[in-house]
């Protein structure tokens, strides 16, 4: 039965290249008669035994210049096309794999051949510019006609990275400094901050923490590697951070058959979660953000239902911690969705939502909110200072310092200069945190709009 579940599963995922054989036969599925995709080959075509003399050969001499043991056999991959991978020996295999879900639609496809090989991408491979600070001019361009068009609900803002790990990395980053913020206030940074931030401790280094699942798997870089939690082999000797860890739903199936039940195990690993939570703030090690895959995939490819994940973002809701939502081996259309939260149907969308492998390129989407606000007008603001309401901080020179006071009064700010181009602020003694805020919210937009 097991089995014939599998088979359907496959049949209506390749609904038009298969049918399914007479009953009796001991095959499930037959190729359909004519190729669909004009680059792909007929089937698999072996020739020696996998891996092959060419294969054992370049483990060898890999061998003598790193720990090859991981590598499973050696690829011909200008052979390679369509669903099939191509080995240096020369042996065809239909790919079901499709390198840990990371090829979106085939080996050498001609549409991407087509497009790497234009001028204009071909010189972002060739320069490889620093994107943060260095930027393309048709940077802005791309990216509103690439990853903001499939953008998640909610989620306007884009980082990019260069692969799964380090999306998760920055992401925990920044949560902990949207975290931060909260707690501070959106005062500045304290000397104290400063100073202990550059030896590794608090409060400069706070106490946060993220909590994940067991037999998650967010990657292998350090910060990755406290909540991944699939492979002894993963983690063995590496040093860690004490970071909660919450069982992940163990369902059994079919699932039709054993509904009670399933709600019991997902109710019981949920308040696990709540039970984390306060115990960790308990041990001042603040749970800044929860991380959880919409499908455990290197744990064993572990399901939890779509009312455990909305209760799960209404745990993290309710104890102020961020929702991460890890599409990185889910995302890109593999479950029937763009990404495969958005089969949750959440009420609430989640804060933030990293991404690599079938986009062919890595990152993360997030809220306006969990933008970081520390250093973001390094061109306009400097030698910010001060001390009570007495505060104050420098233009570069007295023609901006007198505009942007000019442009802070059009808006219904009043500020006022001090020196040869510094901007003072002198509030009365009933200002209070709304006021900061109003005044914050309508200075960032003039430095963002400033010309």
């Amino acid at each position: 039965m097991a089995f014939l579940r599998l088979s359907r599963r496959l049949a209506c995922a390749w609904q038009n290249n298969h049918r399914l054989f007479a009953p009796g036969s001991r095959h499930i599925s037959q190729a359909a008669a004519k190729v669909d995709v004009e680059f792909d080959y007929d089937g698999p075509l072996m020739k020696t035994e996998v891996p092959g003399p060419r294969s054992r050969e370049l483990m060898k001499q890999l061998n003598m210049i790193q720990n090859a043991d991981a590598v499973h056999f050696f690829c011909n991959y200008e052979e390679s096309r369509g669903n099939y991978l191509v080995d240096v020996d020369g042996n065809r295999m239909l790919d079901l794999y499709s390198q840990i879900s990371s090829v979106p639609i085939g080996y050498s496809h001609p549409a991407l051949l087509k497009l790497v090989q234009q001028p204009q991408n071909a010189s972002t491979f060739i320069n490889r510019p620093a994107l943060g600070i260095l930027p393309p001019e048709n940077f802005v361009e791309k990216l509103r006609e690439s990853l903001l068009s499939v953008a998640p609900r909610g989620m306007s803002q884009l980082i990019t990275m260069s692969c799964g790990s380090c999306s998760n990395e920055n992401a925990f980053k920044t949560i902990f400094m949207w975290y931060r913020n909260k707690e501070r206030g959106q005062t500045g940074f304290s000397k104290e901050e400063l100073e202990t931030c550059m030896i590794n401790q608090a409060p400069g280094c706070p106490e946060y923490s993220i909590l994940s699942f067991m037999g998650a798997f967010h990657g292998r870089t350090l910060g990755c590697l406290a909540t991944t939690h699939s492979k002894a082999i993963h983690k063995i000797d590496i040093p860690s951070f004490d970071w909660p860890i919450a069982p992940f739903p163990r369902l059994k199936y079919p699932l039709e058959e054993f509904v009670k039940e399933n709600q019991q195990e997902e109710a019981r690993c949920l308040e696990e979660v709540e039970d984390l939570i306060v115990k960790y703030r308990k041990k001042k090690k603040t749970v800044a953000g929860v991380i959880v895959e919409p499908i455990q995939s290197e744990g064993g490819d572990n399901h939890a239902s779509d009312d455990f994940f909305r209760k799960l973002r209404d745990v993290s809701r309710k104890h102020g911690c961020a929702f991460l939502v890890d599409e990185v081996q889910t995302g890109g259309g593999c479950t029937g969705k763009f990404w495969a939260h958005e089969h949750w149907g959440l009420a609430d969308p989640a804060d933030v939502m990293t991404f690599s492998k079938k986009m062919m390129t890595g990152g993360y989407f997030h809220k306006e909110e969990f933008r970081p606000n520390a250093a973001r007008y390094p061109q306009f603001i400097s030698r910010v200072r001060g001390r009570g309401t007495f505060c104050s901080f420098d233009t570069p020179d007295e023609s901006i310092r007198n505009k942007l006071v000019s442009m802070a009064r059009n808006k219904g700010v009043v500020l006022g200069g001090c020196g040869d181009r510094s901007i003072r602020f002198r509030p009365t003694l009933v200002f209070r945190d709304h006021h900061a805020h109003l005044f914050l919210n309508i200075f960032s937009d003039i430095l963002a709009d400033f010309k």
